[in-house]
């Protein structure tokens, strides 16, 4: 195989994110299969669960992976790289940076930079991940898949593309996925000589706490894109189609409150009242106790007074 054929560069993407064959090209809608080849292993993987079995503690550790990396994705991934609702230290942003690229969802510029495009062209032509453009499955998933999309558009986040940490964790964003899939195999294949009462062991810690967590987290997060702009109510007449939506907020830890969010993006908060459960800011919150973070933006009065203009 030709190291200028385009069947290389998709193989060494795989480990290297910055080997761009003409990556940005504009339009084009169509499926990378070789480079969307490891994704797909990911979702057959979770069929191992067949042959594993399951247990209590497999499924308290898929249950945790779950957690934490949504935690990860949603308040950092989201609120703090895409949005920058708040303030922290250099330690703690690569900290959950780390955690957030375990989950298989690319790197924080690449995830940064994506984001910021939907919210400057949401619900138009140039919204990476429309469903009123592109329909359902594009917006849920396929757009991921795409050669238009797997560069980052380092202009779009200058302001993050000046740590070298966070460039070598966008471009070899399969390392630490790797990295955490064998950490979880040791610790079952540990358990099940050290304490056989829990009845786990490696390939079903691999199989759950892994391959089905992060499934799991991958599809509750593009709900967003894609239900979120389809199905709930809008309190607020935005732009674009986002929906306020009770059910995928408990889901994604409060993300669901998208039509406030489209409202408000700099506001830390997304469940603007107190029967919106929003678990990420309640995280976020217990952090800035903590002095993890400060400088949590509030949601603006403009917001509240709509509510009682309505």
């Amino acid at each position: 195989m030709s190291i200028s054929s385009p069947w290389y560069h998709n193989l060494i993407r795989w480990f290297d994110s910055s080997n761009s064959y003409r990556d940005q090209v504009i339009g084009h809608y169509g499926t990378e299969w070789l480079r969307a080849l490891p994704f797909g292993l990911v979702h057959l993987a979770c069929l191992g669960a067949f042959w594993v079995g399951f247990s209590p503690t497999a499924l308290a550790i898929a249950a945790a992976a779950y957690a934490v990396r949504m935690f990860a994705i949603t308040g950092f991934y989201h609120r703090y790289f895409s949005h920058r609702t708040f303030s922290t230290s250099r330690w703690a942003q690569f900290l959950f940076a780390l955690i957030g690229n375990s989950s298989l969802q690319r790197g924080p510029l690449w995830w940064a930079a994506h984001h910021r495009q939907h919210h400057r062209y949401a619900d138009q032509q140039t919204d990476p991940h429309s469903p009123h453009q592109h329909g359902f499955w594009w917006s849920h998933v396929l757009w991921i898949t795409s050669r238009q999309h797997f560069a980052t558009d380092l202009n779009a986040v200058q302001d993050l593309a000046r740590f070298p940490e966070l460039r070598l964790l966008n471009r070899f964003d399969f390392l630490v996925p790797s990295l955490f899939a064998a950490a979880l195999y040791t610790l079952g294949s540990t358990l099940e000589t050290h304490m056989p009462h829990l009845e786990t062991n490696g390939p079903q810690l691999l199989i759950w706490g892994f391959f089905i967590s992060t499934i799991a987290l991958f599809h509750a997060t593009c709900t967003i894109n894609s239900l979120a702009h389809q199905f709930g109510s809008r309190r607020y007449p935005t732009d674009e189609h986002s929906r306020n939506n009770g059910w995928l907020a408990l889901l994604t830890f409060g993300e669901g409150w998208h039509n406030n969010h489209h409202y408000c993006p700099g506001a830390c908060r997304q469940g603007f009242f107190w029967w919106e459960i929003d678990l990420t800011y309640y995280g976020l919150k217990a952090l800035s106790w903590l002095g993890i973070i400060w400088d949590l933006h509030p949601v603006p009065d403009r917001a509240y007074r709509h509510q009682q203009e309505r």
